[in-house]
């Protein structure tokens, strides 16, 4: 049976080294996607829909369907692989029930996806991994040992603010710290 893992990371780079740890341990590259926000592109560049070229790095070569969108109430994200094309649909509005529709599709619990939605939108970046249950326990060791999020207490950061669910009518998260 084929399952869908999740994890979220503080950014894309680290989502990025993920998936080359996964591929380095054998993860088809076509079964890795990651979906988040990348800090060195201009936002105009992601409304226009340009490639992202040489600024993913590594995972340009390994994972299918790179590109840069809007999604509404995240704003500019890199999507790559396998959820890529579907992250796409949002940006243009084809897709019925948003980010969080999409990550259900994948296979991924609604208040989780919520969560996963809710960090995009903070700045993070999340990666989804398909995998046979052959493959669980070797995908979570490396997903849960390379810096992930622990979800539970970020959700907890995030509820203790008043969030309760990821809206994507809302404006464009900007860090109070900064």
């Amino acid at each position: 049976m084929i399952r869908t893992l999740t994890r979220s990371y503080a950014s894309y780079n680290e989502a990025q080294a993920v998936a080359n740890k996964l591929e380095a341990a054998d993860i088809e590259g076509v079964d890795i996607s990651i979906v988040g926000k990348q800090s060195d592109l201009e936002e105009t560049r992601a409304a226009e829909g340009a490639g992202i070229g040489g600024v993913i790095g590594g995972a340009a070569g390994v994972l299918a369907g790179v590109g840069l969108l809007a999604i509404p109430g995240v704003g500019p994200v890199v999507a790559a692989g396998w959820l890529a094309s579907t992250v796409a649909g949002i940006a243009v509005g084809a897709v019925a029930g948003g980010l969080v529709g999409t990550l259900v599709s994948a296979g991924i619990d609604e208040g989780d996806a919520h969560y996963y939605a809710e960090t995009i939108r903070r700045g993070g970046s999340v990666i989804a991994v398909k995998v046979d249950d052959d493959h669980v326990m070797q995908v979570e060791a490396i997903l849960d040992g390379s810096g992930a999020i622990d979800r539970d207490a970020r959700r907890a950061t995030y509820q203790s603010d008043g969030w309760t669910r990821f809206d994507d009518k809302a404006p464009p998260y900007t860090n109070p710290q900064l």
